[in-house]
Formats: C-alpha cells, structure tokens, sequence
C-alpha cells in the first residue's frame, strides 16, 4: 500500500439533497450543509465502469466532530448512486479518504485489485480536484472513495442552514 488510508468521510445517496439536508441538520444536529452541483463543463474526465460518460451530481458537505458526511443526489448519467436508488434505494453509499498523490494511489487500488467504479476530476474552481470510487477486493461491501480535494472550492449552491446575517 502506497500510503496509509485514513477514513474521515461517510456518505449517503438520496433522492431530494434539498429535503435531505433540512432533515440531517434540523433532526440531527449536523451542519452547515455546504451544498454544490458538479457537472460538465467543470467535471471533466468522467468515466463509469470502463467507459468515458457524463454525469452530473449535486452534494453537501458537513462536519459532525472529525467526521465529514455526505449526501448525493444524482442528476443524470450513469452513476454508482443512481445504481443504488434504482436497487435498494437511499442509503449509505461509500467511505472517503484524502490522498497526498490521487494517481499514484488509484494505481495502488488497481494493482492490489479493487475494482474502479466511477471516477471524475476537475471540479475544483481552478481546474484540480479528482475522486475515484472502489469496490474493494476479497468481499468487502463497502465502496471506498479516494479524494484528492481542490485547493479552491466553486462557489456553493448554498449553506444550510444559512451563516447568521445572510
């Protein structure tokens, strides 16, 4: 293993990401929810079981102590959270980790035979960001994710719930 994975993400798929983020943050406490869509022109390189494809998702972000959560809506095109709505509905999607060097440890996951799913990059306001899904090798039911996040965000969709004064 080139590097060691430190997990700091879970994440969720759904079908409405607005109506999921109101739940998560009244119900549970978690948030702000910083909420993005990504999809072509800034997604770039989307490729999905082999195949170059486009897809679109939108997702919000938040922190819950050191932990990250997730939640994806897909818009269109193939997508590993479009499969899961169509089989077994919303749910828990995948775990992520951040990764020093995104080729390098997505050629380590193929050589150690984890299967590539989905992946995408550019999706950071200056072009950079990647991520890679995995199922990994040996039955283990879980997607993993590695992230190799941007040095600069997009501009959000919005933050719930929303800072005080705005």
């Amino acid at each position: 293993m080139s590097e060691e994975l430190k997990f700091h993400q879970v994440a969720y798929v759904v079908k409405d990401l607005d109506k999921a983020v109101k739940l998560w943050a009244d119900n549970l406490g978690i948030g702000p929810w910083t909420v993005y869509t990504l999809k072509s022109p800034g997604l770039k390189n989307c490729v999905y079981k082999g195949q170059a494809t486009d897809f679109g998702i939108r997702h919000a972000m938040a922190f819950s102590g050191n932990l990250q959560f997730e939640l994806v809506e897909p818009l269109h095109g193939p997508s590993i959270f479009r499969d899961q709505l169509d089989s077994t509905g919303e749910g828990m999607n995948h775990v992520g980790c951040i990764v020093q060097d995104h080729p390098a440890a997505v050629a380590d996951f193929i050589a150690r035979g984890f299967t590539p799913l989905q992946s995408a990059a550019g999706f950071g306001a200056e072009g950079d960001g990647a991520f890679a899904y995995f199922q990994p090798p040996d039955g283990i039911s879980a997607i993993v994710e590695l992230i190799s996040p941007p040095k600069v965000r997009i501009q959000p969709d919005y933050i719930y719930p929303a800072p005080e004064g705005k």
